[in-house]
């Protein structure tokens, strides 16, 4: 009966989750566009900042790799434009991700009337974050989109593909989101751990540089790191226009859906004694 009970659970799961999104789906939109509201609040530009801010860093990238480093991305044309912009994708993906797990371990901690509320679903906030940090995002890669247009006069089929190459990347960082929450209320020092860990992980990700110049022997951090892959096939399909490395996105999947089930998992497990350690 304990097997069969377990199995259920199991069964369960993937459908408890989409239930919990369905439940509460006009909650998390509300949430989210709050969430994009407060970025900006305050200042005289309001939300026109989401748009000019992209803008204004691929401006920078731009100067800085054509008039100061003299750049050229391996295999690719002198168009220093384009170099910028293939480093204005990997960094946008990036971004996303570390928007949603520099924040999460004080989500929880930052939001304590929540917790108090029995009825409120907290494990909606780190949905919330993440929502945010999409249109951010969705924000970047029409810049990118832009871009395009000018230095190759044509957009490729390919860039209806960057909704897909984000599947696995929106995983992960959900995932990890939920973890660290719930981490973060217990240990407060998973905050502190995790800013260094995202400033790591944006240098071992190949975004300034081709994953071609990893040497031999330290490719297993390549290799190990899921955001990697993701930021190749961000590069393929947005600014190369060539179709992803199906391989890679699979693998990404794979790792995608076991942080994000795991994640969730500890979060249901460990939110009833939230109310107790705050």
């Amino acid at each position: 009966m304990i097997f069969v009970s377990v199995v259920k659970r199991i069964i369960n799961f993937p459908f408890n989750i989409i239930k919990m999104f369905i439940l509460n789906k006009e909650l998390i939109q509300q949430l989210t566009w709050r969430e994009v509201l407060i970025r900006y609040k305050g200042s005289y530009l309001g939300v026109l900042w989401s748009f000019l801010t992209p803008m204004l860093m691929l401006i920078v990238y731009t100067f800085v790799y054509s008039q100061i480093f003299k750049s050229r991305w391996p295999d690719q044309s002198d168009n220093t434009m384009q170099f910028a912009l293939i480093i204005f994708a990997g960094l946008s993906t990036f971004n996303i991700f570390a928007e949603v797990v520099s924040r999460a371990p004080m989500l929880i901690i930052n939001n304590v009337n929540y917790v108090k509320k029995v009825v409120f679903p907290l494990e909606i906030l780190p949905i919330t974050v993440l929502g945010s940090a999409l249109v951010q995002g969705g924000i970047s890669l029409f810049i990118l989109l832009l871009g395009n247009l000018i230095t190759q006069q044509s957009i490729s089929w390919t860039y209806l593909l960057i909704p897909l190459i984000l599947v696995p990347l929106v995983l992960l960082a959900l995932g990890l989101g939920w973890l660290l929450s719930a981490l973060g209320v217990y240990f407060r020092d998973v905050g502190q751990i995790i800013g260094v860990f995202i400033q790591a992980l944006m240098l071992l990700t190949p975004i300034f540089y081709s994953a071609d110049a990893v040497p031999d022997s330290l490719k297993f951090l390549y290799v190990g790191n899921p955001l990697s892959s993701i930021v190749e096939n961000m590069r393929l399909v947005a600014v190369f226009a060539k179709q992803p490395d199906w391989n890679m996105f699979s693998s990404n999947m794979i790792v995608g859906f076991a942080i994000f089930f795991v994640g969730y998992f500890v979060f249901k497990r460990t939110k009833g004694g939230f109310a107790d350690v705050l």
